[in-house]
């Protein structure tokens, strides 16, 4: 019964209790950032392997920035790339786009690359596949008028989905920004997003060989030098729906990526930082989910009856809800529930499969997006 009661408790903590505390607190104490548009020269990294699909229109998309383009500095960097990739780089370059090849794979040594011979004040951050709102970087750039801000985070929007199940994984993402949302006007959020962040040039540091988060690990550098690390959703980024296997794919590298920043920083579980509770309850809490579920089912065959039998009859039904939804048309009523059940599972699967981290290397969890 106590596990039973413990596990329960601590998964309504990590998915209902945490968000609804910070939503509550960053409305009553928030930490308002100050705001001003000042021109800085900014270096805009950009790593691509294999990206001829995309590179054309991303170019596009930056040559379009609402910016002074006198102030940008654009470097492109071709990971290991077999395709055209560096063609299309090379036919935009010129005095304010400069192309790296890095030979080895591996987005850390072309993120390295970039870091090396960045010139601007601020580092902008961007991958090839997301489009980005004119007004994206301007935004970003006018948070830096705050001191206190080391680095800050755009807003990923992942587009509309004509299925069931990429409505889902939309879902999802919106309840995520929710989170970083009032995390960030509390204090800090505990990592970026990779498609669309930006930091003061002199908090960066050398990404360690391997790393799977850049957008958690360079964030982190920066809060742990004494700034913010906020979010803004005035600077967007588009991005295409996903499957449930591509977010599968993305969600294991993602919170695998965590057991390494945990790491490379154990101090992040020491609870004398600011953002231990939420790093705690939101990064760390994702990570133990899988199991407090395991510790749930088992625990309640040893309940007494007949709460045994209504726990396991809900926890089954549950679970044949999300094994179901492939089954279920999208015109069913019924289709709402179960793919919203098959997400969840399928995300709790992801996360107890993170942990294979410790197991292989970290490149083996790098699949190409489709």
């Amino acid at each position: 019964m106590i596990l039973f009661l413990l596990a329960t408790a601590f998964i309504f903590y990590v998915l209902f209790g945490y968000p609804l505390l910070i939503a509550l607190w960053s409305r009553l104490r928030p930490q308002i950032i100050v705001r001003k548009f000042t021109p800085r020269t900014v270096s805009i990294v950009l790593p691509v392997h294999n990206g001829e699909r995309w590179l054309a229109d991303k170019l596009r998309a930056i040559a379009g920035l609402d910016y002074p383009p006198e102030m940008l500095d654009t470097i492109v960097i071709s990971s290991a790339s077999t395709d055209q990739t560096l063609a299309i780089a090379h036919q935009h370059a010129g005095p304010q786009l400069r192309v790296l090849e890095v030979a080895e794979p591996g987005k850390a040594r072309a993120l390295n690359a970039g870091l090396a011979i960045a010139r601007g004040e601020i580092v902008f951050f961007t991958d090839v596949r997301q489009w980005l709102e004119p007004g994206s970087l301007r935004v970003l750039v006018s948070n830096f008028a705050d001191a206190r801000v080391g680095a800050v985070s755009g807003e990923l929007v992942i587009r509309e989905g004509e299925s069931s199940e990429e409505a889902s994984v939309g879902l999802y993402w919106k309840y995520e920004k929710l989170i970083r949302s009032a995390q960030s006007r509390i204090d800090s959020v505990p990592g970026a997003t990779g498609a669309i962040y930006a930091m003061r040039r002199e908090l960066t540091q050398v990404l360690p060989d391997g790393t799977l988060l850049d957008d958690v690990f360079l964030p982190l550098c920066a809060y742990f030098k004494g700034y913010r690390v906020t979010w803004e959703p005035g600077a967007k980024a588009f991005d295409y729906p996903a499957s449930l296997k591509t977010e599968f794919r993305r969600k294991v590298r993602t919170l695998a990526g965590v057991y390494q920043v945990i790491g490379i920083f154990p101090r992040l579980l020491i609870p004398n930082h600011r953002l231990w509770l939420h790093f705690v309850s939101h990064k760390l809490g994702r990570l133990i989910l899988p199991y407090a579920f395991l510790a749930v089912l088992l625990s309640s065959f040893a309940l007494p009856a007949p709460l045994n039998y209504c726990a396991l009859a809900a926890q089954a039904a549950f679970y044949a809800l999300a094994a179901l939804d492939r089954a279920v048309p999208d015109t069913s009523p019924l289709k709402r529930l179960s793919s919203t059940a098959g997400t969840f599972v399928v995300l709790m699967a992801a996360s107890a499969c993170a942990a294979s981290i410790l197991f292989i290397p970290a490149g083996n969890l790098w699949k190409p997006t489709r």
